[in-house]
C-alpha cells in the first residue's frame, strides 16, 4: 500500500511538471530558464516541509500524514484545471507547484518509511530500491497518462476549431493533420503561412489549454483513488506500530 500511494503522490508530481512545463513555454511564451525558476516553490516547500513530516508519522501515523499530503495535491492540481490560463500570473503558477511541493514533501516521508520499517535491516536495500522504484514507475506511469491525454484533448480542440473555420476548404488533410499532432507542429506550420500565423497560434494555444484540462482532471481523479485507497487499506497509526514492533522481532 506504501508502494502504491508513493507511486501515485510522485507520478502526480512528475506529471503535472510534464504538461506545467509545456504550459510555461507554450502558452505563456516563457523561456527555459524562466519556466525552471516556476518550479523553484515547488522544490522549496518540499525541503521545507519534509522535517514536519518526520514528525506528524510519530505523532499521527503513517497513514494520517500520507492523507495530508494526499490533500495538497489535489488542491494542487484545482488551480491547475480551474486559473492556469492563457495571460495567468506568476503567482497563480507558483501557488499551483507550491501545493504540490507541500503535498509531495508531506508524502514522501511516511511513503519511504513505510517501506523501510517493514523488513529487517538485512534488506533494507531491497526496501531503499522499492522506495526508489515506486519515483520512477510512478513519474513514468502518469507521465504517460498525462501526455497521451494533453494529446488527444488537444487534437479534438484543435480539429473542431478548424471544422468551425469559415477557411476550413483551404486546409487540407496533410496541414490538418500537422497542426493537430501537436504544439510544435502548428507553430511550423504558423511559420509556413505567416499570414494565418496569429489564427494558427491563438487557435493551438486554445486547443493546449482544452488538453490539458483532461490531464489534470485525471490527476485529480488519480490523487483521489490513491486517498480512498489509503483511508481504506493502510494501516493506522496503532496497527502500524504494532506491525513495525513485529517487522523488528
Amino acid at each position: 500500500m506504501a508502494a502504491v500511494a508513493g507511486i501515485i503522490i510522485f507520478g502526480s508530481l512528475m506529471g503535472a511538471m510534464f504538461v506545467g512545463q509545456q504550459y510555461l513555454q507554450n502558452v505563456l511564451g516563457y523561456s527555459t530558464v524562466q519556466a525552471g525558476a516556476a518550479i523553484l516553490p515547488m522544490a522549496v516547500l518540499m525541503v521545507l516541509v519534509a522535517p514536519r513530516s518526520a514528525k506528524m508519522v510519530e505523532a499521527i501515523g503513517s497513514q494520517r500524514t500520507l492523507l495530508v499530503g494526499y490533500v495538497f495535491v489535489f488542491l494542487a492540481f484545482l488551480p491547475m484545471l480551474l486559473l492556469w490560463k492563457e495571460g495567468s500570473s506568476n503567482w497563480v503558477i507558483g501557488l499551483g507547484y507550491a501545493l504540490v511541493g507541500i503535498g509531495v514533501g508531506f508524502a514522501q516521508t511516511p511513503a519511504a518509511h513505510s517501506l523501510t520499517g517493514s523488513v529487517p535491516p538485512t534488506r533494507v536495500g531491497m526496501a531503499s530500491g522499492t522506495a526508489d522504484l515506486q519515483r520512477d514507475l510512478g513519474g513514468a506511469l502518469m507521465q504517460s497518462i498525462f501526455g497521451a491525454l494533453l494529446t488527444a484533448g488537444y487534437a479534438a480542440a484543435l480539429g473542431a476549431a478548424i471544422a468551425a473555420s469559415p477557411d476550413k476548404q483551404r486546409v487540407t488533410d496533410t496541414t490538418q493533420t500537422a497542426l493537430a499532432k501537436s504544439f510544435d507542429g502548428a507553430e511550423a506550420i504558423a511559420q509556413q503561412y505567416p499570414q494565418y500565423a496569429s489564427q494558427i497560434t491563438a487557435a493551438a494555444k486554445e486547443s493546449f489549454l482544452k488538453g490539458d484540462q483532461w490531464a489534470y482532471t485525471a490527476g485529480l481523479v488519480a490523487v483521489a483513488i490513491g486517498a480512498a485507497l489509503v483511508f481504506i487499506f493502510f494501516p493506522k497509526k496503532a496497527s502500524e506500530q504494532k506491525l513495525v514492533a513485529g517487522y523488528h522481532t
